[in-house]
């Protein structure tokens, strides 16, 4: 490493992360810059290996977990910081060295907001998420194309994964169609693309769903109306153990799901909800709540009261998204108070 590149006694360095090239600023406790340098993915490490323990920013990004807790490894206190919150310490042109400059600056602000530093197995189990939400999206789109196919050929299909399923064999059977031999072992063959789909998709939610019988605080959060083990393990995955949120709604407006508020001279105004955040997350608690709506006995649970006033005075699609924001907030005190379930109690003992 060169002289230049030694580390010097900075209060905050702000890291650009590259694919193989990193830029480091570090600040001094004024805030001025004190030491600019370049490095490759090796050397950065050794870099912050000698360096004294000290704030080390960065943005999120694909790779910065993984920095993160190498570096965290060395006894430095690891910031990372939303790429959209770094972007106002920007001045004027950017270059790499700008940028990781205004990624220390925004660091050492008081009121910056970070983003938590994961386990590998909160990566992991985020990843399955990932994948599977691709494979459902990649099943929906072959079956769609499909559907589109047979009407092009005079044949209306039901719509539904489930019922197109059942009625496609049948449809390739009966000679009496307009099918043509072509389009009938073209659509042969993308129907098997959908079965090995199917199969790729049951095994990974099997692991999901074996990871969330063998986790406490997945088991707890089942609990939970609306919330099975996809949503139990998609909460652990983003959120931990949900420490990092002050108090239950800000871990709700973190997912998106509280009113985005744009107020001024003395007058609140409050728009629809800001869907900021993790929107598969979200996807999963308001695809659940919309299924409490129809299905949870009200009589016997303490949210049927509350649901019966708030969809007298509201429509039910904004029902479903309250109930959405209601079940974060519960989910965030099971996740940081060790064995709390969801009580089911009736409306009178509530």
């Amino acid at each position: 490493m060169a002289e230049r590149n030694k580390p010097k006694e900075a209060a905050v360095f702000g890291v650009d992360i590259g694919k193989n090239v990193f830029h480091v600023v570090g600040i001094d406790a004024s805030g001025a810059p004190i030491q600019r340098a370049s490095f490759r993915r090796d050397t950065l490490l050794q870099f912050f290996e000698r360096a004294k323990p000290t704030v080390v920013g960065m943005e999120a990004c694909p790779g910065s977990q993984w920095l993160a807790r190498k570096i965290m490894a060395f006894g430095h206190r690891v910031r990372i910081v939303p790429a959209r919150f770094v972007k106002p310490y920007v001045k004027s042109n950017k270059n790499d060295i700008i940028d990781a400059e205004a990624i220390a600056e925004a660091v050492s602000r008081p009121t910056m907001r970070f983003v938590e530093v994961r386990s590998p197995e909160q990566i992991d189990l985020q990843a399955l998420h990932r994948v599977r939400d691709r494979m459902v999206a990649q099943r929906t789109r072959l079956v769609c194309q499909m559907r589109a196919f047979c009407l092009e050929y005079g044949i209306a299909m039901h719509q539904g994964v489930g019922r197109f399923k059942a009625d496609l064999p049948k449809v390739l059977a009966n000679e009496e169609n307009d099918l043509t031999p072509a389009m009938r072992r073209l659509l042969a063959s993308l129907f098997e693309d959908v079965r090995q789909l199917e199969a790729r998709i049951s095994e990974i939610s099997r692991e999901i769903e074996a990871t969330a019988a063998a986790d406490d605080t997945a088991r707890r959060l089942m609990t939970i109306p609306g919330i099975g083990p996809l949503a139990a393990t998609a909460l652990l995955a983003a959120a931990g153990k949900g420490a990092q949120f002050k108090k239950a709604r800000d871990m709700a407006a973190w997912l998106g799901l509280t009113p985005r508020e744009h107020s001024t001279g003395g007058k609140t105004t409050l728009l629809g909800i800001s869907k900021r955040g993790n929107a598969y997350l979200r996807r999963l608690l308001i695809h659940g709540s919309r299924s409490c709506l129809l299905h949870l006995d009200r009589s016997r649970d303490r949210l049927g009261g509350w649901l019966e006033r708030l969809q007298s005075r509201m429509h039910n699609n904004k029902a479903v998204v309250a109930l959405a924001a209601k079940v974060a907030r519960i989910a965030w005190v099971i996740m940081t108070t060790p064995g709390a379930t969801y009580e089911k109690r009736g409306p009178a003992a509530a």
